[in-house]
């Protein structure tokens, strides 16, 4: 399987996608399903409640680069929406590499994990031609299990990276997020 792939989502996907954001937003108060537009990026995003922004500068792909983080917490579970713009095409394939890897110490696993077949699921981000999926479990910070899913993409010199965390992740919740994304 390569690293990276890149593909197209069928409209019959996107209108499955919708039609569970409908009908989660209509059964669900905990999750309130809202547009999100990070400033700056092409990136859509729907986030299951309002989130808080931060940035930082974070080591990445060589130096010193501002990444910027929107997330929320709801339903035992945290969703995130991360960028970084590396203004250099030559250090996006690094970071490709880097972040998932430090996403995965986070989590106190090893950073070879994200070579492992069985840590992939199949993510396909229309209009990034480079794109990762990984899914997880890890040790959280008061030694929880704790489950991640992520998907790693990059569209020019911006590098993204959507991310679910929790105890156990619903498909139906964790497919409306990652479905939703979009790079128009």
């Amino acid at each position: 399987m390569p690293l990276f792939s890149a593909g197209r989502v069928p409209v019959c996907r996107l209108s499955t996608g919708l039609i569970a954001v409908l009908a989660l937003s209509a059964c669900s108060p905990t999750f309130n399903w809202r547009e999100l537009r990070p400033q700056g990026t092409p990136l859509k995003v729907l986030m299951p409640c309002k989130p808080e922004h931060a940035s930082r500068t974070v080591p990445l792909a060589g130096s010193g680069t501002e990444m910027h983080l929107h997330s929320c917490d709801t339903g035992g579970l945290s969703f995130a929406v991360a960028w970084v713009d590396l203004r250099e095409l030559a250090r996006v394939d690094a970071a490709l590499v880097e972040w998932p890897r430090a996403s995965l110490a986070s989590l106190r696993l090893a950073p070879e994990v994200a070579d492992a077949a069985q840590a992939r699921w199949d993510f396909q981000m229309p209009g990034a031609p480079k794109a990762l999926g990984l899914s997880v479990q890890g040790t959280g910070p008061q030694g929880q299990a704790v489950l991640m899913r992520a998907a790693y993409f990059a569209r020019g010199t911006q590098v993204f990276q959507a991310a679910v965390y929790g105890p156990q992740l619903p498909g139906e919740v964790t497919a409306t997020f990652f479905e939703a994304l979009q790079l128009p």
